[in-house]
């Protein structure tokens, strides 16, 4: 980082809305998390990249895209390249992050160890073992209360026609929040299922199996492809699984079983981090069941 964020006191005021960070032309340029690209083009002489992670925006110049304008696109995409035209004398990104017309300091999304080395008290890793602990007991009792029910939840569809993956509760919402493992404000791109550790995942609706992989935040992750779902193009995303039983391009029908819930990536616990996206636009999952 060259310049840093500096948010103006007043929103027609001066200041920097963003981050200035070291790069030469045609250097790549990542998505700072999954999203939607919702603009790239040409602002005031420079090429300019947005990406919509539904609900904020990270903003990118000057870019040459190799997006473009409704393409989906995920963490760590190469979208494009560091372009020409830019305002700081040895070359720069600028980086911005906006929620609405509120901007944000970009630093917030970041996932990794970027920002700075500190220290830590060398009692964390039990105080985070402990807690993590306590929050597998807590989603074990909530997962053994909702199995004892009449009806399960998973066996109740939505609007949509959608069941629950899991039989859990709702312990995080989708939206900006601060982070439980980095204490900091970022975004929380989906929907948090208290669901204990080794408890089923069921496909809510039947679709193929779009993508397989593992991330250091998400950890296990799977995409499910459902195709057209009351004229939405409609892919659901699970997230921190122990383990997947089903491969990439095969057919699965609503409740069968995917995976089996775990505490992979950065977790402080055994949940399942449901996501949705919507015609390619990532969006709150709640809005959908």
């Amino acid at each position: 980082v060259t310049v840093g964020f500096d948010p103006p006191s007043l929103p027609w005021g001066r200041g920097h809305r963003g981050l200035d960070l070291a790069a030469r032309v045609g250097d790549p340029v990542l998505a700072a998390a999954d999203g939607t690209v919702a603009f790239a083009g040409p602002v005031a002489g420079r090429q300019v990249l947005v990406l919509d992670h539904g609900g904020v925006q990270t903003t990118y110049e000057p870019v040459s895209p190799r997006v473009r304008v409704g393409d989906p696109v995920l963490l760590g995409e190469v979208v494009g390249t560091v372009g020409t035209g830019s305002h700081c004398p040895a070359g720069c990104l600028h980086w911005g992050l906006k929620e609405g017309a509120t901007y944000h300091n970009p630093l917030d999304l970041l996932t990794g160890t970027a920002r700075a080395l500190r220290l830590v008290p060398t009692d964390l890793a039990a105080r985070v073992t402990v807690a993590s602990a306590e929050r597998a007991l807590t989603s074990a009792r909530l997962a053994q209360s909702l199995l004892a029910a009449s009806v399960p939840t998973s066996a109740r569809p939505g609007r949509h026609h959608f069941g629950w993956p899991v039989d859990a509760g709702v312990t995080s919402g989708f939206g900006l929040r601060l982070h439980p493992v980095l204490h900091r404000w970022k975004l929380h791109d989906g929907t948090d299922l208290g669901a204990a550790c080794g408890v089923a995942i069921r496909a809510p609706y039947g679709g193929v199996v779009s993508r397989l992989t593992r991330n250091s935040a998400y950890g296990n992750r799977l995409f499910l492809t459902h195709g057209t779902v009351d004229g939405r193009q409609v892919v659901s995303g699970y997230n921190h699984a122990t383990a997947y039983l089903v491969a990439t391009g095969q057919h699965v029908s609503a409740g069968q079983v995917l995976g089996y819930v775990g505490s992979t990536g950065r977790s402080t616990g055994c949940h399942l981090h449901l996501m949705l996206w919507l015609d390619g636009r990532l969006v709150d999952p709640m809005t959908w069941w």
